[in-house]
């Protein structure tokens, strides 16, 4: 017969960075929905009904939801292709993810993107583009307007090890630090771009290293440590949010599949994806709760219940879901009744 250890309020102070027990257990729903979310994409993929490719996210859980989950309400986050478990925590749902991926007309960009690349300001998230990096200098932007009016509000971009070889990385870290700008860049150093070794394309062995020649500190940590991602991302947010100007977080992780799910991952030596999957953030998280007695087993399964069942309903929901008529994609190309042209479009006669 299992014992049960008693938990003490010592073992409940010691919670780090100042989480909850409630928040622990926000934080491992989401850490289970982002990965049982993707399975499920996974299926419809080789079932042939995901339009266009599928990047996962496997073994990179752990530093997306953490980081995104030490941001509030009004900051404003940009993902990139693995960070679906930061959209999730902003409040994105998955019915627009897998419509989304399905092109299906009720999705949140009308069937015209795939993945992730869609918005809500609302939420607090702004879709990526696929040109690498450059969401870096478009966040400096954003950011430089919270900076302007005076709002307390912070700026999250998120970058691969490859795009901080971008000139745009450059351009728009340089303008975030010499104007002291609210932004946390967290750079994701998985180990490879595309199918390019980390140091087949820069000559530095730590990513955050490169925060020296911009002025502004730059924080390496384990991207597979839930409670180390947090602590950093909510230090660095702090900062931000009080005017102490730009971070750079470097979330050292790995990513345990290819570029996307067609890639074969033969670059990719066998046992080092072996050894990655003794680090596995998801099982380190839960092992550590349960372990220090800040959750029960009973709520842990509870959680993936949910999940269960929250999926099941939103594949049905989705999947059957009309595609878009080709006629709309001509909605929002041409001027139609009432449109308001931009004014750059206007004659100087009006």
């Amino acid at each position: 017969m299992a014992v049960t250890r008693k938990v003490t309020a010592t073992d409940l102070e010691s919670i780090p960075a100042g989480l909850t027990r409630e928040q622990l257990l926000d934080i491992y729903y989401y850490l289970i929905l982002t990965r049982s979310l993707e399975v499920k994409l996974v299926n419809l993929y080789r079932q042939g009904k995901v339009i266009g490719g599928l990047y996962r996210s496997l073994g990179q859980e752990g530093e997306s939801v953490a980081s995104a989950f030490a941001l509030r309400r009004g900051d404003i986050m940009s993902p990139l292709i693995r960070n679906l478990g930061s959209m999730l925590v902003m409040g994105a749902q998955p019915t627009e993810i897998l419509r989304q991926y399905m092109a299906k007309a009720q999705s949140p960009t009308r069937g015209r993107e795939m993945n992730i690349h869609f918005n809500s300001l609302d939420l607090g998230y702004l879709g990526q583009i696929s040109p690498l990096g450059d969401m870096v200098p478009v966040m400096a932007g954003i950011t430089l307007s919270f900076k302007m009016r005076g709002e307390l509000r912070v700026g999250m971009v998120y970058i691969g090890d490859g795009g901080t070889s971008t000139g745009a990385f450059h351009e728009g870290t340089n303008l975030a630090a010499v104007q002291r700008l609210p932004l946390v860049i967290v750079i994701e150093h998985n180990g490879y771009a595309y199918s390019t070794p980390t140091s087949a394309q820069t000559a530095v062995d730590r990513l955050a290293k490169k925060a020296t020649a911009y002025g502004i500190p730059g924080v390496s940590v384990n991207g597979n440590d839930v409670f180390a991602v947090y602590e950093a991302t909510k230090e660095a947010v702090a900062t931000a949010r009080r005017g102490g100007g730009t971070t750079i977080i470097e979330v050292v992780t790995y990513r345990r599949k290819g570029h996307a799910e067609h890639d074969d991952q033969r670059y990719q030596p066998k046992d080092e994806i072996k050894a990655w999957e003794q680090n596995d953030p998801v099982t380190k998280f839960e092992t550590t709760i349960l372990d220090r007695g800040w959750a029960d087993q009973g709520s842990l399964t509870a959680i993936h219940d949910r999940v269960d069942r929250e999926l099941e309903v939103a594949v049905e929901s989705c999947e059957n879901d009309p595609l878009p008529d080709p006629e709309s994609a001509l909605g929002g190309v041409y001027k139609e009744e009432g449109d308001i042209r931009p004014l750059w479009f206007r004659r100087a006669d009006g």
